[in-house]
C-alpha cells in the first residue's frame, strides 16, 4: 500500500483499491483530493497489471461531496477555482470512471453525498455497507446536480425517483437503495472490504477486454436508437471474436476446463 495525505492505493490480485482518506472531513473533496483521484484513476486505466478497480473511503463516510469549507473560503477570497471545478475536476473524474476500460466497483462504506454519491452511480457495480446512505443534497445549497448524476441516477432508478431524490434532497438508506436498484448488494459493515475485493478479484480474473466492450456498448445503447445499438454490438462482437480471450474460452469449453483469461 502506498499512502498520500488524502488518498490510499493498494494492489492485490489484479485489483487496485483507491481509498479516499480524509475521514475527519467525511472524505469531502478538496482540490488536492480531486486532482489526486483523477490522476490515480487515469493511472489505473493505463496500467496493464490493473484489471479491476475498487473505489471506497476511510472512516464513517464514502464521500460527502465537495468540501464546502474550502469552497466558501475560495469564494470569499475571490478565487475563481470553485467556478471551474466541475469542468476541471468532476467531469473528468466521472469520465475516467465510466470510460475505465476495466470494471469499477464502488464499495460504499458510509455516507455518499453529492459528487461522492455521483462517483458511486458512475461505477459499474455498487456494494453498500448496511450503515451506508445516499444523498443528493445539491438543492440544499442552491445548486443543481453535477458529476454526471443527472445522467447516471435516472438510468439506475428511473426519472421519477431520481427527480424526487434531487428535488427533495432526501436521504436513502442502504435497505431502500437495494430495493430501488441503486445498489446491487448490501453487506454487514465489517464484511464490505472483503466482499468488494472478492467481487473485483473475480472480475479481474475475467475477460477484461470484453468487459471494456460491454461498458462501451451499454453507453452507446443508453442514448441511441436500436439500429445504432445493434451496429455497436456488431462492431464489438467482431473485434472480440478475434481476441485471445475468446479463443481461450472456446478451447476451455471444449476441453471442459476453466478458462485462463489474460485480457488480450
Amino acid at each position: 500500500m502506498t499512502t498520500s495525505d488524502v488518498l490510499l492505493t493498494a494492489d492485490a490480485d489484479g485489483v487496485r483499491t483507491l481509498t479516499l482518506n480524509r475521514p475527519e472531513a467525511y472524505n469531502s473533496l478538496t482540490v488536492e483530493l480531486k486532482e489526486r483521484l483523477l490522476a490515480e484513476l487515469r493511472a489505473a486505466a493505463e496500467d496493464p497489471d490493473v484489471r479491476a478497480v475498487v473505489l471506497t473511503g476511510t472512516g464513517k463516510a464514502f464521500c460527502a461531496g465537495q468540501d464546502l469549507k474550502e469552497h466558501v473560503g475560495l469564494l470569499q477570497a475571490n478565487d475563481p477555482a470553485p467556478l471551474h471545478t466541475v469542468s476541471e475536476h468532476y467531469n473528468p473524474i466521472v469520465k475516467a470512471i465510466t470510460g475505465m476500460p476495466k470494471p469499477v466497483v464502488a464499495a460504499v462504506n458510509g455516507t455518499a453525498a453529492g459528487a461522492g454519491a455521483a462517483f458511486a452511480y458512475a461505477s459499474d457495480l455498487r456494494i453498500a455497507a448496511e450503515s451506508s446512505s445516499f444523498l443528493m443534497a445539491f438543492a440544499n445549497v442552491g445548486l443543481g446536480p453535477d458529476s454526471g448524476a443527472s445522467w447516471t441516477l435516472q438510468r439506475l432508478i428511473g426519472y421519477g425517483r431520481a427527480a424526487e431524490l434531487m428535488l427533495m434532497a432526501r436521504t436513502v438508506d442502504s435497505a431502500e437503495a437495494l430495493r430501488i436498484g441503486l445498489v446491487g448488494e448490501v453487506v454487514p459493515d465489517e464484511e464490505l472490504a472483503a466482499r468488494a475485493q472478492k467481487v473485483a478479484a473475480k472480475l479481474a480474473a475475467g475477460p477484461t477486454v470484453a468487459y471494456a466492450k460491454i461498458k462501451g456498448v451499454l453507453a452507446v445503447a443508453a442514448e441511441s436508437s436500436l439500429e445504432e445499438a445493434l451496429a455497436a454490438e456488431d462492431a464489438a462482437q467482431t473485434e472480440l471474436g478475434g481476441t485471445k480471450d475468446h479463443a481461450e474460452a472456446v478451447e476451455a469449453f471444449v476441453g471442459k476446463r476453466k478458462p485462463q483469461f489474460r485480457g488480450e
